[in-house]
């Protein structure tokens, strides 16, 4: 048979053994090139292969390598030419695999389903790529990932529901991309993730900070909270803010303290250091404000930690040491607060929180100042000098009815009236709000007068009697048409009674 093969072979044409030769070379040839571009894994030629960690860096991929080994937990493809990461990449579940590194690849598309068959990674780097947008839902199956690397691309747009389900989450880097919008949903709301205590946003072109928002998250979230080197407005909330991290030593603000700048809002736009805005725009600096309580109130003081989940013991005022759980008024929280009930004066004063962990210790100082009042519903209580003032106007009030509101006695006596209507008593004093101008007699009617008169029987002016008995007469009330008696001089400050008659 052999013979006949080689017979069939040795009478073709030249032309077709030409052909056969060369096919043979050709694929000698090619079975000796490495397929190195989407090609089965290859752990002698392709890969690093060291017991569960796969290594194919700076191999001139275009392709994840095919066919990787079940047990692979760490799989390191970056800088290659890989520019784009879609559904079933692998061709099978990788249960192992908890680290993934495609940086330096070009990358600028990931596809949704991209991570179906890795459910288990809790590390994820897709730095230096040329990302340019995250989409909706696109991590949603790492339910497992505690570390996710997206600095250095040209990240310009983040769905709000980008990074919904990565309930795990601890740590996102999205620093040097061209984020102008601060996702405070990662933070605050439904969307919020738990577990983030480091996110990165600094280097991106942010201008505007919720820091009304960013105030009330707790210490252990904004010690990792990044923005330094972005276009920040300069405002005083914005100092008032980061002078409070500076004086709390937290991370974010101490470790970058010279990259914290902003734009002055002027026409000149200056780049100006931030803690120094109280030079620039006279911002007031920041002072740490007391707790304030009302009266049978219930307080719930917090030891407001820069780390999360440390062990945490209170002191009373007067260095006092907290009472056991079955106390009734003061009772340490199961999260490391203190409460207090029935709040009283003798409250008040400076309580200490001591934080331990096995990275740090920290102590924390909580002023309280409780109001001798209680709340009546949604509103203030009046205290002592409100109700001293609304006791003083209603004073007043009550002597100008009793003086310009006394019924006239006129009509009851006309003898006295007329009389009255020539002369005044040296023991009284008037009070008039019509000015005489005329003849007293007829215009007695318009006036209205007030006079206090002494006892007939009193002889004199506060407590003094006149020897001589005689009143002088004023020159000009002589030369007018009636009589003005002169009253003596030290007797002018008493000239009231008790008994007060309307003339």
């Amino acid at each position: 048979m052999l013979h006949l093969h080689f017979n069939c072979v040795s009478e073709m044409p030249p032309s077709i053994k030409w052909c056969i030769r060369w096919a043979v070379c050709l694929s000698f040839i090619l079975a000796l090139i490495p397929r190195s571009r989407g090609s089965t894994l290859n752990c002698h030629k392709m890969c690093i292969c060291a017991s569960n960690i796969v290594s194919c860096s700076k191999m001139n991929l275009t392709m994840v390598p095919s066919d990787l080994p079940d047990y692979t937990a760490v799989l390191d493809i970056s800088f290659n030419e890989i520019t784009g990461l879609r559904a079933q990449w692998t061709k099978h579940k990788l249960p192992n695999l908890h680290n993934l590194l495609l940086s330096h690849n070009g990358l600028s598309f990931i596809s949704s389903e991209a991570f179906i068959f890795v459910k288990q990674l809790r590390y994820l780097d897709l730095s230096s790529n040329n990302l340019r947008q995250l989409d909706e839902i696109i991590f949603e199956p790492l339910i497992h990932l505690e570390v996710l690397l997206l600095y250095n691309n040209h990240i310009s747009q983040i769905d709000r529901t980008a990074f919904s389900g990565l309930n795990s989450l601890q740590k996102l880097y999205l620093s040097q991309n061209q984020v102008s919008r601060f996702p405070l949903e990662l933070l605050k709301d439904k969307n919020r993730l738990d577990k983030l205590s480091l996110l990165d946003l600094s280097s991106n072109r942010i201008k505007v900070l919720p820091i009304q928002d960013l105030q009330a998250l707790p210490a252990w979230i904004k010690n990792g909270l990044y923005f330094h080197n972005n276009t920040l407005i300069c405002d005083c909330e914005l100092y008032s803010l980061m002078t409070h991290w500076y004086i709390r030593r937290l991370n974010s603000a101490v470790d970058f303290k010279d990259d914290h700048t902003c734009v002055h809002p002027g026409p000149d736009k200056r780049v100006l250091r931030l803690y120094d805005l109280n030079t620039h725009m006279n911002c007031s600096t920041f002072k740490e404000t007391d707790q304030e309580a009302y009266l049978e109130q219930t307080l719930t003081l917090s030891c407001d930690t820069r780390h999360r989940n440390m062990s945490k013991t209170w002191m009373l005022p007067g260095n006092i040491a907290v009472p056991p759980y079955d106390n009734q008024s003061v009772v340490p929280l199961k999260d490391g607060n203190l409460e207090i009930k029935s709040i009283r004066p003798e409250d008040s004063g400076v309580y200490t929180c001591f934080a331990v962990s096995e990275y740090l210790n920290e102590t924390l100082y909580v002023v309280v100042k409780v109001h001798n009042f209680t709340l009546n519903g949604n509103s203030e209580t009046l205290n002592t000098a409100y109700t001293t003032l609304v006791g003083c106007l209603a004073s007043v009030v009550l002597v100008l009815i009793y003086l310009y509101l006394t019924p006239c006695r006129c009509f009851c006596c006309p003898d006295q009236g007329k009389k009255n209507h020539h002369e005044d008593s040296i023991h009284s004093s008037m009070l008039s709000i019509t000015p005489t101008h005329e003849d007293m007699a007829t215009k007695a009617e318009l006036n209205r007068h007030v006079a206090f008169i002494d006892p007939k029987d009193l002889q004199g002016q506060n407590g003094k009697v006149n020897p001589n008995r005689e009143e002088e007469v004023d020159e000009e009330a002589m030369k007018g048409k009636g009589k003005r008696k002169k009253s003596l001089a030290d007797s002018i400050s008493s000239v009231f009674s008790d008994t007060p008659i309307v003339v």
